[in-house]
């Protein structure tokens, strides 16, 4: 075929200029993604942990308290169905991750195995000498910890987002840890104020007649209350019912304002159903305080002066800095488990500097000598595979931009190994069209020949290669990741600059030369 198809040929320009338009922010020094031109489509490439500097955090996850909230919540279950059925017990309690009581009457095991199962299915019935014990099962414990996993990372996220932080990476490592890390941020000190605080806000009321003055530390509560400790004043203690009123599960909204004094503080706003609940609760209770808890401290306790429905307001000694982190992880939502600070790293950007400077200079060597490479073997072929390849890299770096991934150390060295992956399948493509000359082709059915022959081979190695690159970003993390995804890029790219624009440079330059011969 002799003639070249103008309009694939517009279409393969047009892919070309698309490409440099992407990457062109790239090469413009000082430019961000927030300050990108308008009429560039494309944004800046986010550069990792490794080549920006910044924190890395391992949090843990204490599913330890998830899992006794869990049996608690089973107990209270289980007592409402004893008493409903008339199931007499003593001692029902949480000893060591599992639920015992003793049966009191004569009622078969059957009967009592069955209202427990009733309860959950997926739990684990033991018993001996009257004595039953119950836990959840492997099944079970593995759901719940993969749904508090899924919820904690998505919380963890939201809280991160909130602050501003540029492109934070946080992924799941393990059974119960998270990995955060956050590119150009050298102090982590807010967000890690921020994870530590499970952010759990429930509204409780105070004892009728005991007021926060007449609290000791070592006072006994009665029955149904609760001594919790002041969250700014160490030594002052509230006596607080230990029966929720309202959850901040129903926390719709809360924002930072300021009280009626000028000082800081949270205004929020509650779900129709929570408005109720805090309406029926406040009205019942006018001149009680009623105590705002957070994570297992009192914030404040203001006594109920009237009846107040969806809207309040959180009052203390805030900064407003606190008012702002505070209403952050009230909007956010409470984390559905501790975590705990493992480890922290940090990255400084000189480190980073080195990196991207070293990545830079072996991309440069390792073109260079492709080039020289491809030009002393194939002469002027060798330098239409020089220019596919340069438009691969452009490709690989506006589709980088475009998709807005994260480049690490890692990542470069995928890019360089796809640069040697490129011309492999132009090395490919040319001996072939070697061997068709050979055998007596002519010029343009010689290179036909070439490009059509090599190209089943060609996709057939390639696509092996991506086979790899998506399991290893399927079940990789980290600097594997960063890997998988330049390889992924490069292997796509490298085929439609590889296999389309050399085969119409090729084809446009024997046109135009009118060639005789290959490779003389």
């Amino acid at each position: 075929m002799k003639k070249i198809s103008k309009i694939k040929l517009l279409l393969v320009f047009f892919s070309v200029i698309i490409g440099f338009v992407y990457a062109l922010p790239n090469f413009i020094s000082n430019l961000s993604n927030s300050d990108a031109p308008n009429f560039l489509p494309g944004k800046t490439i986010n550069l990792g942990l490794d080549l920006k500097g910044g924190s890395y955090l391992l949090l843990k996850a204490d599913m330890d308290v998830v899992f006794i909230e869990k049996l608690q919540n089973l107990m209270s279950d289980l007592r409402v169905s004893f008493r409903k059925n008339k199931i007499a017990y003593n001692n029902l309690k949480i000893f060591d991750n599992r639920i015992v009581f003793k049966k009191r009457n004569l009622d078969t095991d059957k009967v009592i195995r069955d209202l427990i199962l009733k309860t959950n299915k997926n739990l684990l019935i033991t018993k001996e000498n009257n004595l039953f014990q119950i836990e959840f099962s492997k099944t079970e414990k593995d759901k719940i910890v993969k749904s508090t996993m899924a919820q904690a990372i998505e919380i963890v996220r939201r809280r991160i987002d909130e602050t501003g932080t540029n492109e934070p990476s946080i992924q799941q490592q393990g059974v119960d840890r998270i990995i955060v890390q956050l590119p150009g941020l050298e102090d982590p000190g807010r967000i890690k104020k921020l994870l530590g605080k499970t952010a759990k806000l429930t509204f409780q009321l105070a004892h009728p007649s005991i007021v926060s003055e007449e609290v000791q530390a070592g006072d006994n509560p009665p029955p149904g209350y609760a001594l919790l400790m002041d969250d700014k004043i160490s030594d002052r203690f509230y006596m607080i019912n230990k029966k929720v009123m309202v959850s901040g599960e129903m926390l719709q909204d809360a924002s930072t304002s300021f009280d009626r004094n000028n000082s800081p503080s949270v205004s929020f706003q509650l779900s129709p159903l929570g408005g109720k609940k805090f309406g029926r609760v406040t009205g019942k209770n006018i001149g009680r305080e009623f105590a705002i808890v957070l994570d297992g401290k009192v914030v404040s306790a203001p006594t109920i002066q009237s009846q107040i429905f969806s809207n309040g307001q959180i009052t203390g000694n805030f900064t407003l800095e606190e008012t702002n982190d505070l209403a952050l992880v009230l909007r956010s939502g409470a984390l559905p488990v501790p975590m705990t600070i493992l480890e922290e790293r940090s990255v400084g950007p000189g480190l980073g500097s080195d990196s991207i400077s070293s990545g830079k200079m072996a991309s440069i060597i390792g073109i260079v000598a492709v080039m020289i490479f491809m030009f002393i073997s194939y002469g002027s072929f060798g330098i239409f595979a020089n220019i596919a390849l340069f438009c691969n890299i452009i490709f690989i770096i506006a589709l980088l931009s475009l998709l807005q991934a994260t480049l690490t150390l890692p990542g470069i060295a995928g890019v360089v190994l796809t640069m040697g992956m490129a011309v492999d399948a132009n090395v490919l493509i040319f001996e072939r069209i070697k061997e068709e000359f050979k055998l007596g082709r002519k010029v343009f059915d010689a290179i036909e020949s070439g490009f059509e022959r090599a190209i089943s081979t060609i996709i057939d190695a390639n696509l092996t290669t991506l086979f790899a690159a998506i399991a290893l970003f399927s079940f990789g993390s980290g600097p594997i990741k960063g890997f998988s995804v330049t390889l992924m890029i490069g292997i796509i790219t490298s085929m439609f600059t590889a296999i389309i624009i050399t085969k119409y440079l090729v084809l446009f330059y024997v046109k135009k030369k009118d060639i005789k011969k290959i490779f003389y």
